[in-house]
């Protein structure tokens, strides 16, 4: 009697892990976070700048430094290397950032028609025969594979350079995500297949830049950042709709003005950047008594700014945009005056058009948890539409689903605290974005 009574309370602890071990876990990582890197940043909104001043100080000429200075810096550039250093979103103002950024709005400039088309072709190929459970994200990488292929090469994507480019964008946000460490063979393998491919592309690389940087330079925007944008951004849209039936029924026949504002809503309440990091160039003036100096690390909250004047702000309603969207706290592409991000016409576009390819063949459901980070992938049922027997079948799976992504969480988190706290320090000890600095102090200006 005695050891049943000792066991219980240990069952009782473990049976109850899932529900607080993540959080205190989360908690934990922060704080890691927080103390190898030190506490250099002035959060925007915070004490010194409020969110009325948000879009103000974002906009500001000063607040346009991009990597050099910042210790921030060294972390990001580590978890897109190899080739950093000739990362659209990392490059300094300058003639090298003016040459990439003309190339990139060269290869995104495609007629609405077409956009659409090529991105509904993608979705039915990456749908074909699919059913049950998946992992979202997943589910969509393979999708923006073939996708960013076709823009830049304008011919089909073949199957092997599909599942290179796939697997390195996984690659790089599953080390985002702490969830796994970095395989840096599968990303140079990227490379030296895109340095056999440079004079395909279908529009002209800028000139001064040599093979190798080329070959970075698509890497990075095309085949890193759009691959993992657009699935992470699919994931969330498709989740949403998962778990909102009624959402989900009245986006099937809406219009494209109601499905826009229901993908505006999506990445008002889960954006793609956390934290947006910029490094002053000049002073910037708050008031008469207050100035941030040159140099200053500026840390731009989006989920804040996003939360912020909203009434109830937790809760998904795609209403809300039925207001002009520049009278709102919605800046998921950035801001026009400080260099937004290149596809902010064609992303919205193309997600609409991959998403009703989803809903034309399958109702989605999930149980799963739904964060902004997105650490679990995005767990979903496909079924599909007019499937007998779906609803009893259906329940079952999605019990099963809820209880398996708490335990899961267990694990997860334990891991990205022990691979994040790793990689956190790694990226501090190799410098990557001050040692460059430090040996071309003058390359991207």
């Amino acid at each position: 009697m005695t050891g049943l009574i000792a066991i219980v309370p240990a069952v009782a602890v473990l049976a109850s892990l899932p529900w607080w071990l993540p959080g205190r876990v989360v908690a934990l990582r922060v704080r890691v976070f927080n103390r190898i890197n030190g506490d250099e940043g002035i959060p925007v909104p915070g004490d010194l700048v409020g969110v009325d001043r948000f879009k103000e100080l974002y906009s500001h000429p000063a607040a346009n430094g991009r990597s050099k200075g910042a210790a921030l810096s060294d972390l990001f550039w580590y978890w897109l290397s190899p080739g950093p250093e000739m990362h659209q979103e990392h490059l300094e103002a300058g003639e090298r950032y003016d040459a990439v950024a003309r190339t990139t709005r060269a290869l995104l400039a495609v007629p609405r028609a077409e956009a659409e088309e090529l991105a509904r072709r993608c979705a039915a190929r990456a749908l074909d025969g699919l059913r049950g459970p998946v992992r979202l994200r997943d589910l969509m990488m393979p999708l923006w594979a073939e996708f960013s292929y076709e823009l830049v090469f304008a011919e089909p994507c073949p199957r092997e350079a599909r599942d290179l480019i796939a697997g390195n964008a996984d690659d790089v946000v599953t080390a985002l995500k702490c969830t796994g460490l970095r395989h840096m063979g599968r990303r140079e393998r990227l490379t030296r297949y895109l340095l056999g491919r440079l004079a395909h592309v279908r529009v002209p690389l800028p000139p001064d830049l040599t093979p190798q940087e080329q070959a970075f330079y698509l890497q990075g925007a095309f085949f890193n950042t759009a691959v993992v944008q657009m699935s992470e951004a699919m994931a969330h849209l498709l989740m949403v709709l998962a778990q909102h039936p009624g959402v989900q029924e009245q986006a099937r026949e809406a219009d494209d003005r109601h499905f826009d504002h229901v993908i505006a809503e999506t990445m008002r309440l889960y954006p793609l950047f956390g934290i947006a990091h910029r490094i002053t160039t000049g002073d910037i003036e708050i008031d008469e008594r207050t100035t941030i100096p040159a140099g200053s690390v500026l840390c731009f909250d989006y989920p804040e700014f996003h939360r912020a004047g909203f009434p109830d702000p937790d809760r998904f309603d795609p209403g809300r945009f039925d207001r002009p969207a520049k009278e709102l706290n919605h800046i998921p592409f950035g801001v026009a005056a400080n260099r937004p991000c290149p596809a902010w016409r064609l992303a919205p576009i193309a997600m609409r058009a991959a998403a009703r390819e989803v809903l034309r063949r399958y109702a989605l459901a999930s149980s799963a948890s739904h964060t902004r980070s997105l650490p679990n992938r995005g767990p979903c049922l496909l079924i599909p539409r007019g499937a007998p027997g779906a609803s009893r079948r259906s329940s079952a799976a999605l019990a099963w689903m809820r209880l398996r992504d708490r335990w899961e969480d267990v694990w997860r988190s334990l891991v990205q605290l022990v691979l994040g706290t790793y990689m956190v320090w790694d990226a501090r000890r190799q410098r990557l974005c001050e040692r460059h600095f430090a040996r071309c102090p003058v390359t991207h200006r």
